[in-house]
């Protein structure tokens, strides 16, 4: 069985969805389970839903109707104005506003999670009745009944054994299905998300449950490139590239290849596949088990908006290992991300992420220990195969505040 992925951007609107279509049509979808995620946008719109919900509950419904109308305009676009998918996205609706009326749960997360998943949920009801009108029979499936986790709300860990025993006993290999990435549930049935960019884990999750023939991302770009085409107006396609290579991308930041993806591909040398689905004809990238990159290229990394933070003892003492053992468990206990570290004998600095704003806390936390100085809105470039050039090229017009270099890896954080 092959498992194909559509991110965001193949499902944004009308066309982009008769191109999911044209794709399939091209490449075949015998024996196939796709994946989609939330319409362009969406998740940053229902993202607005959850801040409105705690923050500004006079614009939640207005929030929610701004979600809804994008998904019926799109609706408008691809069927008759009688057909079901109407009842089906307005069922969906009813139940993202039940929750909003009836929940008595605090716990930003948990409502983080209930909320944004209905971007999937909704995208892959309207994927799914536009192929049925096209001739193209498939089953919707709610990846919340096969994908299961604990409760780690906005970054959930899966539970191996039990979902890969729903994915097994639920799936047909000889039918088509279309189901959500980014989505899960808690032993409760309550929705988990598997953080940001998540669906091409949940790929990766359905391809190990499967032994899957092989995992291909549907992308805008034509397949994985050196370099983040946002930021560097010079790019090179990757024609292939091993497991291990694409480990160390993706734990860098790269941001074509989710970080957990990989690792349940290579434990069953599952290939994956990152293609265009605008050319779909295209070789795109492989990624596979001992594949050299090529060609043998610097690729660059940006990671934008971390915190450098720069701790030194109070007494000028030195800081040794009972003292970064401490730090790190105050870095676990405020789910920061450390990206960068370099110690020193009196001076330990770090950069960081802080994607659920806990910098404020921890820092209150570090201050009755030690001196904390730090810049904000800070970016780290990585350059895995580095070269001479390749570093002068980054760092042109920045200031460079921390500089690390290994064999084949080189990090700069940078004030630009």
């Amino acid at each position: 069985m092959k498992v194909y992925k559509f991110g965001g951007a193949s499902v944004k609107d009308a066309e982009n969805v008769k191109n999911v279509g044209e794709v399939l049509r091209t490449v075949g979808y015998a024996d196939c389970l796709l994946i989609a995620s939330a319409m362009g946008k969406t998740t940053n719109a229902l993202e607005v839903v959850v801040d409105n919900y705690f923050q500004y509950p006079f614009d939640l419904d207005k929030s929610v109707d701004l979600v809804k109308a994008y998904h019926l305009a799109i609706l408008n676009d691809l069927f008759p104005g009688n057909h079901d998918v109407y009842q089906a996205l307005e069922e969906q609706f009813e139940s993202l506003t039940s929750f909003l009326a009836h929940n008595k749960s605090p716990n930003y997360n948990f409502v983080y999670d209930q909320i944004v998943s209905y971007g999937e949920l909704l995208s892959t009801v309207i994927l799914h009745h536009y192929l049925q009108l096209c001739g193209i029979g498939n089953t919707w499936i709610d990846a919340r009944n096969l994908i299961k986790t604990d409760l780690t709300y906005r970054d959930a860990n899966v539970q191996w054994d039990l979902t890969c025993a729903a994915i097994t006993q639920t799936i047909d290999k000889k039918e088509l299905y279309i189901t959500q990435g980014f989505i899960g549930s808690d032993y409760n049935g309550f929705s988990t998300t598997l953080g940001r960019e998540g669906s091409d884990y949940s790929a990766a999750i359905f391809a190990y449950a499967l032994n899957a023939e092989s995992v291909t991302i549907w992308k805008d770009v034509p397949g994985v490139l050196n370099a983040d085409p946002r930021y560097f107006e010079e790019t090179t396609l990757l024609e292939q590239i091993s497991y291990q290579e694409a480990i160390e991308l993706a734990f860098y930041g790269a941001s074509v290849i989710h970080p957990k993806t990989l690792q349940p591909l290579r434990q069953k040398e599952i290939p994956l596949y990152v293609k265009s689905f605008i050319n779909p004809t295209l070789g795109g990238t492989s990624v596979s088990k001992g594949a050299h990159l090529k060609p043998a290229i610097p690729c660059f990394i940006v990671k934008k908006n971390q915190l450098l933070i720069s701790l030194s003892s109070k007494d000028f003492s030195f800081i040794m290992e009972q003292n970064i053992s401490d730090i790190f468990k105050l870095f676990g206990e405020y789910n920061i991300k450390v990206n960068v570290i370099q110690n020193s004998a009196i001076s330990f600095s770090v950069c960081v992420e802080d994607k659920f704003n806990h910098f404020e806390e921890l820092r209150q936390k570090l201050n009755a220990h030690y001196r904390v100085s730090y810049n904000e809105n800070v970016s780290l470039y990585t350059i895995r195969h580095f070269d001479e050039a390749s570093a002068d090229r980054i760092l042109t017009d920045k200031t460079l505040l921390l500089k690390q270099v290994n064999r084949e890896t080189m990090q700069m954080v940078m004030k630009e």
